[in-house]
């Protein structure tokens, strides 16, 4: 069965935002090159590929989400988002829609649950997942039928080779990531417990739950510093607990079938053309949106 197809739809936009030139502009002078990157990036995927089935995942509030309610520094060390890349955000979702593709987006919950959510109700339908996107949080949604790409690099994991790839099994990243935090989502960890240290801790004890169920063990390690290790889990405790639920992918999302399995509607050719002339595009990508 063909896999359906799981769009890091944000992670595409970003790319773009910094990768194209600052030489494109809508019919009101606003700046596209996120836009122009992206709707290429879609004409590539697309015309290579030949998904049957694809969903395009968006971060809709790109500063702040549920997360921020358990853990109000949850990504602040990043830059609120310029109003001229939100407009572009609704750009791409506008077009993807217009598109007649699937879009999943909300103000509320993070791309990557919205995907989660989507790859678990296709995965108890039997249909198999192709996550698209870089980022290592989406490993831990990997089951046996599905495969990661990072489609810049044109790199692809399935299940058997997240360890290889980020030194723990699928499984336990959330836990991995409890440990160590995640610097780019401003989520805490463990002070002093760094990416080895997590994955033989995690390698011996198989959870994080059972590490702390037997912090006395961990002095007798065969580990540098194991005692001090054992010392900032107990004080940190807490931390640990809450930051494995900061990193932790939400798979629980209510979603309408239709729209979660990626069934592809018709394009809207006007909804097309307007943005197509709204959005300026050049011939090519003009021609290439339309034959879609």
């Amino acid at each position: 069965m063909k896999p359906l197809f799981l769009v890091d739809a944000s992670m595409y936009v970003f790319r773009a935002w910094f990768s194209m030139p600052n030489e494109f502009y809508d019919t009101a002078n606003n700046p596209t090159n996120a836009v122009q990157g992206f709707s290429r990036f879609v004409c590539e995927l697309i015309e290579r590929e030949k998904p049957d089935r694809i969903v395009f995942a968006f971060d809709e509030s790109l500063d702040s989400n549920f997360r921020n309610e358990l853990y109000p520094a949850y990504k602040a060390n990043r830059e609120p988002a310029p109003d001229e890349l939100k407009k572009q955000f609704e750009y791409c979702r506008q077009l993807c829609r217009a598109l007649g593709f699937q879009v999943l987006s909300d103000g509320y919950f993070e791309a990557d649950d919205l995907i989660g959510s989507a790859l678990t109700l296709a995965r108890k339908q039997g249909i198999p997942s192709l996550i698209l996107s870089a980022d290592k949080d989406l490993s831990q949604l990997l089951g046996e039928q599905d495969e990661q790409w990072d489609y810049a690099k044109n790199v692809r994991w399935r299940l058997s080779g997240v360890k290889a790839k980020h030194g723990v099994h699928a499984h336990q990243l959330a836990d991995y990531l409890g440990l160590t935090g995640d610097a780019v989502d401003n989520i805490p960890g463990v002070p002093g417990i760094g990416p080895k240290t997590a994955a033989t801790l995690l390698s011996h004890f198989g959870s994080l739950d059972e590490m702390l169920d037997k912090l006395d063990e961990i002095p007798y390690l065969r580990l540098r510093s194991a005692a001090q290790h054992s010392q900032k889990l107990r004080e940190h405790r807490d931390m640990a607990l809450l930051s494995r639920k900061l990193a932790t992918i939400r798979c629980d999302i209510p979603l309408p079938d239709e729209q979660a399995l990626g069934a592809r509607a018709p394009s809207d050719q006007n909804a097309l053309t307007a943005l197509i002339e709204q959005l300026r595009f050049g011939p090519l990508t003009r021609r290439r949106l339309i034959s879609l």
